[in-house]
Order: structure tokens, then sequence, then C-alpha cells
């Protein structure tokens, strides 16, 4: 059992939460590349993907000390929110930013400020679903994996105070 327990070590599950968030950085471009432009909120999820990667990247190449898995937890859980967050708007639970989602129109509006809205509107809205799996959005895949990248990273602080 110890055996098993010490394949687990700090530098080894610093680089699974490091390749767990470029995973899903890659899976976004592979779901854009197919055609599935993201959105405002897709967009905001992706960063602190790339954070935690290049948090894990400077961890493992520099040997940085343990405190540094928390760094890349808060980014990971930043994703998280942010993933929850865009799911509430998917699912008009929440009220999404006025630059991505639909608002009603206003029955005093002019045509040509109707049309002029209609113009500005973005193409890709935060509050519709383009792809669903088993009732899992992207956003709902991103705010479950970005939770267990936020756990590997914990464990990998934890693991580093076990052995400091």
């Amino acid at each position: 059992m110890t055996q098993t327990h010490d394949r687990f070590s700090f530098r080894m599950l610093v680089g699974y939460a490091a390749a767990g968030s470029a995973f899903v950085l890659a899976a976004a471009l592979g779901f854009q590349a197919m055609g599935y432009a993201p959105c405002h909120l897709c967009l905001l999820q992706r960063w602190p993907h790339l954070a935690a990667a290049l948090i894990g990247l400077a961890t493992l190449a520099f040997r940085l000390p343990g405190w540094s898995a928390l760094l890349g937890m808060i980014a990971a859980l930043t994703t998280a929110g942010l993933g929850i967050y865009h799911s509430g708007v998917e699912r008009k639970i929440f009220a999404g930013p006025a630059d991505c989602t639909s608002s009603a129109v206003d029955a005093t509006m002019s045509a040509a400020d109707l049309l002029k809205q209609i113009n500005e509107a973005p193409l890709v809205r935060c509050d519709e679903i383009p792809w669903e799996m088993f009732g899992l959005t992207m956003a709902n895949l991103n705010a479950l994996a970005s939770l267990a990248l936020a756990g590997l990273w914990l464990w990998a602080y934890l693991k580093s105070r076990e052995t400091a």
C-alpha cells in the first residue's frame, strides 16, 4: 500500500495537474477547430487553464517550492467558478454579461436602433448551449474537470508538506 502511495510524488501530481489543464485547453481548441466557436465566457475560462499549465511547467522546471501548487489550485478554482457561472448563464439561472447574452427588445426602440442592436450583437452567445452530451455542456465539463484539477493541485501541496 505504501508503494502505491509513493508513486504520487509532489512533482508527479503537479505534472498531472498541469497536463490536465493543457488537455482541457487542447480539447477547447479541438472543439473550436470542429466549428464550435467560443463565446466570451468560453474564452475567459481558458486563461486560468493556461496559467495553471504554466505554473506547473515553472514548478517542475525551476523546482519551485510546494506553495506554488496553491497558485495552480487558485487558477483551477478560478476557471471552475467561471465554468459554474457560465453553466448558470446557459441554463438561464444567472444573468450573463450584456455583451454576449440575448436581451429583450424594447418596444419603444426605433427601427434604426433595433437594426443597430442586431448588427452589434455577438455571433456566439453565452446563453445558448451549442453542444451537450448526457445533459452536460462544455461549460459543465470544464467546471467538473477544473474542480478535479484543483483537487490534484491541493493533493500536490499537501504532499509537499509531508516531505518538508
